[in-house]
């Protein structure tokens, strides 16, 4: 299936689907546009990008706490690159279910899929499965709107465990635990803030297995915990234990050892009594804590009823091993936050210990370990869940190098046409959204905010998710849905 055109040519230019439409997504088609080929003139490209969801974004919509004050800036940045026109968006289209791998071969002279991870880590130990235990992702899946899940969340607990240590763990422990009133300068959807007012919590635990040099989490992170009105951070000095690593770690790394001084300082301004702690919530930092068994008691059989940790030491490399000691905690709910996990795609060779696609550099693998000519990946689909935004910059660079290196060896797709992609949509009847959606999607939350602000004691709300994915396809289509 080839054509005698040549691709890349003015006449024919290089035809890529990018599946995904988070950061990396994102950034692989905006590099692309950008690279020294295309701006030189000896190449010309067309792009499309695809997301399952009707609004672009990926993980920075629907994975990260509303209250970031960084997403903004993030947004701002993908906006600007879709914006353009020099790249088409096509929403609301699931691949493996609207679009196969064999309609994107017909269309396009190579595919670079970045689905990212959305799915949680598991953790195995006994009692996970009880009612009350619950994944972090699909916690912040909720409270960020997303379409795709149920729009209520049983918010009964008063004391919490939170298990981890890196950002995540933190914005669930930071979500739970701040006063929803807080929340409403964010984009909050409604029925998260009307669920998050009337939680009942106290207490929420955030527990790590190692010591307070080797957390996960950022200093942006940290610091935003200590910005929640009427919540004490209660911290023990137990917990704080440095190895030979620690200290190594903390001389050699300045995030390490902004983070270790805040925690040190926080601590020091503690008082001892922490009965004399005022504030109505309390978010506690555990370190050197390894999660040993959910359990339940008599009183709730099947449901949570606290939480055993066996004590840990740093074994002087930076890792913990056990004590042998263990204690209990009375806890009613427990969400693990200790990574997340890729998904398998459809047509997609898959290694499903790691969560990831088998790949060299971005070039996708067969179960030989051969390349799949014209199949790449970028992202976390590609190298897993690690690394910041500045990670997958990085990434996508070289996922985009090795596909601009294989250009004159790709496989011709057989129906090129920009048109033939729509076609095929429409005659499946595939709802599909665009960018002029996305902007009309964008204004009428803008605008939902701006009615809920009118208000003179009103909180001034820049936004409010629209949060059903009919809803969205409406509005991004040109029609008018309910504004809840």
């Amino acid at each position: 299936m080839s054509t005698n055109t040549p691709v890349g040519t003015a006449a024919r230019p290089l035809r890529v689907a990018v599946v995904g439409s988070g950061p990396a997504g994102v950034y692989a088609a905006d590099i692309l546009t950008k690279s020294e080929a295309v701006k030189s003139g000896e190449l010309t490209v067309s792009i499309d990008l695809f997301d399952r969801y009707p609004a672009p974004y990926g993980l920075i919509r629907y994975g990260v706490a509303p209250d970031h004050p960084r997403i903004k800036g993030i947004v701002n940045a993908l906006h600007k690159v879709l914006d353009r026109g020099d790249i088409r968006f096509f929403g609301n289209v699931d691949y493996g279910t609207d679009l196969t791998l064999e309609d994107l071969r017909t269309h396009y002279d190579a595919v670079i899929f970045a689905t990212g991870a959305i799915k949680d880590a598991d953790l195995n130990i006994p009692g996970i499965e009880l009612a009350g235990s619950y994944g972090g992702a699909d916690f912040v899946s909720w409270y960020d709107g997303h379409p795709d899940v149920s729009r209520d969340w049983p918010l009964e607990a008063k004391e919490i465990a939170v298990i981890g240590n890196g950002n995540v763990a933190l914005d669930v422990a930071r979500m739970l635990s701040k006063h929803a009133d807080d929340l409403l300068v964010s984009e909050i959807p409604d029925n998260v803030y009307r669920a998050l007012k009337d939680s009942p919590v106290t207490d929420v635990h955030v527990f790590g297995r190692r010591g307070p040099a080797q957390v996960k989490f950022t200093p942006l992170e940290l610091r935003e915990l200590s910005h929640s009105k009427d919540v004490d951070i209660v911290l023990y000095p137990e917990d704080f234990e440095f190895d030979a690593e620690s200290d190594r770690q903390i001389q050699s790394n300045n995030q390490t050892k902004t983070m270790v001084g805040t925690l040190t300082n926080w601590i020091a301004e503690q008082p001892e009594d922490l009965s004399e702690l005022t504030a109505s919530r309390r978010l506690h930092l555990h370190f050197l804590h390894s999660p040993v068994e959910i359990f339940d008691d008599a009183a709730a059989p099947g449901r949570v009823a606290g939480i055993k940790f066996e004590r840990t030491e740093l074994d002087g490399t930076g890792n913990a091993r056990g004590t042998g000691e263990f204690i209990d905690y009375p806890v009613q709910a427990v969400y693990r936050a200790i990574g997340y996990f890729g998904s398998a795609l459809p047509e997609v060779e898959f290694d499903h210990s790691k969560g990831v696609v088998p790949n060299d550099g971005g070039r996708v693998l067969d179960a030989s370990g051969d390349h799949v000519p014209g199949i790449y990946a970028t992202g976390w689909i590609k190298r897993g869940p690690v690394g910041l935004i500045g990670h997958t910059k990085g990434d996508a660079l070289e996922t985009v190098t090795y596909l601009l290196e294989d250009r004159d060896s790709l496989p011709q797709a057989a129906a090129p046409a920009p048109e033939a992609i729509v076609g095929l949509l429409e005659n499946r009847g595939v709802q599909y959204t665009s960018w002029e959606g996305w902007l009309a999607l964008d204004a009428h939350e803008r605008s939902l905010g701006e009615k809920a602000s009118a208000g003179a004691d009103s909180v001034q709300r820049e936004r409010i998710k629209v949060v059903p994915r009919e809803d969205m396809v409406e509005i991004s289509r040109g029609g008018v849905a309910a504004e809840v």
